[in-house]
């Protein structure tokens, strides 16, 4: 049965996508699915080779037909997003929809005495499959200004899925946003287990307790990881009696290191640029996570 790994993390910035290039390289028989699509980066450390891509429409937006718009100005005054505006005249006789501050919510259509407005459904992204290094890869991109239901995740994570099962992989991949929103929700349900990476501050604490509160409400395991542990040791122990209290294991912590920047910059992940603590500190953590997923049966080490 296919194992679905999510990394998370209360906010963006604290390593989870560097952990999952990471896992990605020291992984067999893995896809990756990059669920963080608001901010997608994962691809620049695993350089994907794009195989196919698809168009994601989602969402509506209003469209004034111009030929039977009277000038009446009622969609300008109703629309709180203030999305209507005047025509390139400039005199008001006509009015445009500006796709980017409209939010798809219909009332200048329903208000319209002419039925000038239609709604019409927006390209709003797109989404690939593509081939790294490390094997196949699920990713996309949202357009400019377009919000991130968790419908575009789930789309990902399904296509990720339906790869594993052809392929016969043991295991996916996933990197998740930040927070505990509906793309992460969207991330989270039904995954074998979640992987919450934090740092050593109150902030930190904080932020790990809201995304361990989301796991047990969906009633996945998790467990954590403490970043750059060794600038904090106090806030790191606080972390794990935490944990402790709430019956969260802790697979590992992650000296600070320079080497993590260095990797970054080559475009490498970790264990792929060298020897270091917290490359050491990755691969310890990498084997904790395996004994979660996979208790009992024997893997490649």
């Amino acid at each position: 049965m296919t194992k679905e790994l999510l990394v998370v993390s209360g906010k963006g910035g604290t390593g989870k996508t560097s952990l999952v290039a990471s896992f990605a390289a020291l992984a067999k028989k893995r896809v990756v699915a990059d669920c963080d699509v608001d901010a997608a980066d994962l691809h620049l450390v695993l350089e994907p080779t794009i195989r196919s891509r698809e168009a994601f429409w989602a969402g509506k937006t209003a469209r004034i037909r111009p030929e039977d718009c009277t000038a009446c100005g009622i969609c300008q005054e109703v629309c709180r997003f203030q999305a209507v505006v005047s025509g390139e005249d400039g005199a008001g006789k006509a009015f445009l929809v500006d796709p980017l501050s409209c939010e798809g919510c219909g009332v200048c259509a329903y208000f319209c005495p002419e039925k000038a407005i239609d709604l019409v459904e927006k390209l709003s992204g797109e989404w690939f499959v593509s081939e790294t290094r490390h094997g196949p890869m699920v990713h996309a991109q949202l357009g400019i200004a377009e919000a991130n239901s968790g419908k575009l995740v789930t789309l990902v994570r399904k296509q990720a899925q339906k790869i594993a099962e052809e392929k016969g992989f043991e295991l996916i991949l996933i990197d998740g946003s930040p927070g505990i929103g509906c793309p992460v929700i969207a991330s989270m349900t039904g995954c074998s287990l979640v992987l919450a990476v934090t740092e050593p501050t109150p902030s930190g604490l904080h932020d790990l307790e809201r995304v361990a509160a989301l796991a047990g409400q969906l009633g996945i395991p998790a467990v954590v990881v403490v970043n750059k542990a060794d600038l904090n040791p106090g806030m790191a122990d606080r972390i794990e009696a935490f944990c402790q209290e709430q019956g969260l294991g802790v697979v590992g912590r992650i000296p600070y290191d320079p080497a993590v920047v260095r990797a970054q910059i080559a475009g490498l992940s970790l264990v792929e640029y060298g020897p270091g603590s917290a490359e050491a500190a990755v691969r310890r953590i990498w084997r904790e996570i395996r004994s979660y997923l996979f208790e009992g049966v024997e893997h490649e080490k």
